[in-house]
């Protein structure tokens, strides 16, 4: 059976929070060697869990980087290590002397990966922010807001993940295929403020999205009566989301509204949408979740119902795919993207601080296996 793409590769994480562990959890699930450098401490940080999904399948070392001796060691790991992730604020690494200019020293071939919410540079780099402010400023959360509503969107996805650990995960590989090419490291500067802004090129197409002085809900993806999510009469909620006409043409006929010319008319008529979407409003107020689940059931009108993880874990696409899955530690989604010939498969344990040390300090104090691989070859 085909081994994952990345096995052979290793990758050192300095522990953080947020998207820097989730990038190095996903570039684990894609086969590398991710070993985690956890600080010493006892109880974990308050609303934290004592073992966060984002260490799965990872090898953990405890040392403090405020001792030169750890330090050392620190720079042992650097000198076998493919890549580094760390999520510090721009200079606190160059201060520990574990800047990029210190760990190419070691290791010229390293990709040195950094994970910030505002940049290496500029002048809000070194400012404090969470994922709310870096898409507020990058112009995402602008368009997230229904009529006479206020801006929202689901915590961490878009910015710490989709701006940020994703944006990351591509530098990550990108640099790897050079590193091969030349046997030369670089340093990714991976910002959730540039990842955000980036996501909305393909949104920006789109007319009105750019935001000239038009109110956010004049943007069709967010304000028009096909794009949104309605309340069902259990309080439960269904998203429907019909862009194109002939996909909104099977969505009326299902809810027999094809002959009703208000509808079928104004698909693109901004001024019709809060008339429209109010018309809806109170048809899908008639029926439970599940009746309308049911009536759209194996049709072309982009209808979902909102779903909790629990509930999707249970949903009947994910019983086939084997996306979510239930294991000791909890629910947990598989690895994604998937490789032909390559099983889903559990998600790994998920490991335990410092629980590695012993095994790693043998292997650097050990002449074989250390320093000597190379990307996209096993040690």
């Amino acid at each position: 059976m085909p081994e994952l793409p990345l096995r052979g590769t290793r990758i050192l994480e300095v522990e953080g929070i947020g998207p820097g562990p989730f990038a190095a959890m996903m570039l684990g699930d894609l086969g590398a060697d991710v070993i985690v450098v956890h600080r010493p401490r006892i109880e974990p940080p308050p609303g934290t869990k004592e073992l966060p999904i984002t260490d799965r399948g990872k090898r953990s070392i405890t040392l403090d980087l405020k001792s030169s001796a750890d330090c050392a060691i620190f720079m042992q790991l650097v000198s076998g290590a493919d890549g580094l992730i760390e999520g510090f604020r721009p200079g606190v690494m160059e201060r520990l002397g574990l800047g990029p200019k210190d760990c190419h020293e070691s290791n010229t071939r390293l990709v040195y990966g950094r994970m910030t919410g505002w940049g290496q540079a500029g002048p809000l780099a070194s400012r404090a922010g969470h994922d709310l402010n870096y898409i507020s400023l990058a112009g995402a959360l602008w368009a997230t807001a229904l009529p006479g509503e206020r801006p929202s969107a689901p915590p961490t996805l878009l910015g710490d993940i989709g701006g940020g650990a994703l944006y990351l995960v591509a530098g990550m590989l990108s640099g790897l295929l050079m590193a091969m090419r030349t046997g030369q490291g670089t340093v990714v500067d991976a910002a959730i403020y540039d990842g955000v802004s980036h996501l909305q090129n393909l949104l920006l197409s789109i007319e009105g999205a750019e935001g000239r002085g038009v109110p956010a809900q004049s943007n069709p993806l967010v304000g028009a009566h096909w794009s949104r999510t309605y309340r069902c009469a259990d309080d439960r909620f269904l998203s429907v989301q019909c862009l194109e006409p002939k996909f909104y043409q099977i969505f009326l006929e299902r809810l027999g509204l094809s002959d009703d010319r208000d509808f079928s008319d104004n698909q693109f008529n901004r001024s019709a949408w809060p008339r429209l979407s109010k018309r809806l409003e109170d048809i899908f107020l008639r029926g439970d979740l599940s009746h309308w689940d049911q009536l759209f059931a194996g049709s072309d009108t982009c209808v979902a119902p909102v779903l909790s993880p629990e509930e999707a874990y249970r949903h009947p696409h994910n019983q086939m795919r084997e996306t979510w899955q239930m294991t000791s530690n909890g629910l947990q989604a598989a690895a994604a993207p998937r490789f032909l010939d390559v099983s889903v498969g559990s998600p790994p344990s998920i490991c335990r601080r410092g629980e590695h040390t012993d095994e790693i300090l043998t292997e650097l104090n050990s002449d074989i296996g250390w320093g000597s691989s190379k990307p996209g070859q096993a040690t």
